[in-house]
């Protein structure tokens, strides 16, 4: 890795005088945070539900979450309500939360099951198919078929539904299916089943959520955590310090072993990092675990007794995968933990978390609960009073953007990918 030239501080001396979204776009500074409005201006929240959520594919559920015909989740975006249900022919279906008639919200509700879908206000009536089945007092001429629920563009990649606002939703992500596919198809997670998903509060802009996740230039701040995870994420060779070559030999000799067994299992043993070349953003990686090389627990300890569909080796470490704009997940040989932040103000933004287990593991029996969530539910919390305290410097006006280490490429790459979709819109 090399390190990102740093402009003088005379370069922001603007900061408080911006004019438009459009100056801050065209001074950008590579290698260098966003300059503060980014994270606090109002006028910039909207063009980010806009641009970023309204115009990109964006993850919001697992599969898991409607298992059977008829159940389904609501997903809140901006201004936008998505309703996700599973049809007679055991497909996710995405569907604008409004009726047809006179703009009543459907579902209220974040989770549930139903026959069919049924205004509350004058019981218009909708197949899971999102068909008009029923609505009463209509003239001859009334044809039901013009008055389906509008659809939303819906992917299931392998038990991870994705959804795009846009009319035209972006066309590389079969491409990136193709590629991400093959990776996850041992998990099932389209066959898994849900131990617990929560929501976190968090009291910072989205952006500031997702830089955080992209480095692990912190990760010292999780003791939980790295027991198992080795905090060397985006690291090579000449980044390693004499603090951490210790840790970095003891990850060496675990990549050698994982390598190993991922070949044994016929899996693709190439990473992936194509986190601003492309619309539909991502990396793929398959990392090795300390310890035992199990799970996340303390040594790398296993956590359920099952291993995910047709997983065979327990020790078989954390595939790790991140998706442009909001999302990221981590796959183990006992369970899986998935990742979604949604904007909800300039300054706050909600982080759900998803654990999946095998469809037969038993609460209790082949996995204790608060051990499953125990690494996870701290990170999180430790990383949403970091997101707190940055979201309240961003309002100091002595606030100017700095630089990033040799580690937070992914970091930059967040950024630049958030940067060039603004720009496109400019354009």
């Amino acid at each position: 890795m090399t390190a990102h030239t740093v402009a003088p501080d005379t370069a922001h001396e603007a900061q408080e005088g911006w004019e438009d979204i459009d100056d801050l776009v065209r001074r950008r500074v590579p290698g260098q945070s966003l300059e503060a409005p980014f994270y606090t201006s109002e006028e910039v929240y909207e063009r980010d539900l806009d641009v970023v959520f309204g115009r990109n594919w964006i993850f919001v559920a697992a599969a898991a979450e409607i298992p059977e015909p008829g159940d389904f989740v609501t997903v809140e975006v901006g201004a936008w309500s998505v309703i996700l249900v599973r049809d007679d022919d055991e497909q996710v279906q995405a569907f604008h939360n409004v009726c047809r008639h006179r703009g009543s919200r459907l579902l209220p509700e974040r989770q549930g099951s139903v026959g069919n879908i049924v205004c509350p206000y004058h019981r218009w009536t909708y197949g899971v198919d999102g068909k008009l089945m029923f609505a009463e007092s209509q003239p001859p001429t009334f044809d039901k078929s013009c008055f389906s629920l509008r659809p939303v563009h819906v992917r299931n990649l392998v038990g991870l539904v994705f959804i795009c606002l846009a009319q035209d939703a972006p066309e590389d992500f079969d491409a990136v299916a193709e590629v991400i596919e093959p990776h996850l198809r041992p998990y099932e997670l389209d066959k898994a089943k849900v131990a617990v998903t929560y929501d976190l509060a968090e009291a910072g802009n989205w952006k500031l959520v997702m830089e955080n996740n992209r480095e692990c230039y912190h990760c010292d701040g999780h003791p939980e955590l790295i027991t198992a995870y080795f905090p060397l994420f985006a690291y090579e060779a000449e980044d390693i310090t004499p603090r951490l070559k210790p840790l970095y030999d003891r990850y060496v000799k675990a990549a050698d072993a994982l390598a190993k067994v991922r070949a044994d299992h016929g899996l693709p043993l190439r990473d992936h990092r194509e986190l601003d070349t492309r619309q539909v953003g991502f990396q793929l990686s398959h990392l090795p675990l300390d310890g035992e090389g199990k799970s996340f627990a303390a040594n790398g300890a296993a956590v359920c007794s099952k291993l995910l569909g047709s997983v065979k080796d327990a020790a078989f470490g954390d595939l790790s995968l991140h998706m442009q704009p909001n999302s990221w997940f981590h796959l183990l040989s006992d369970h899986a933990v998935v990742f979604s932040v949604l904007p909800t103000s300039t300054g706050t933004s909600t982080l759900r978390t998803t654990w999946l287990v095998h469809p037969d593991a038993v609460e209790g029996v082949d996995y204790d609960l608060d051990a499953l969530t125990l690494v996870w539910r701290a990170t999180n919390d430790q990383d949403r009073a970091l997101v707190a305290e940055t979201q309240v410097g961003c309002t100091n006006p002595g606030y100017v953007p700095g630089p990033y280490s040799m580690v937070e490429d992914d970091v930059e790459a967040f950024v630049n990918w958030y940067v060039t979709r603004l720009r496109e819109a400019i354009a």
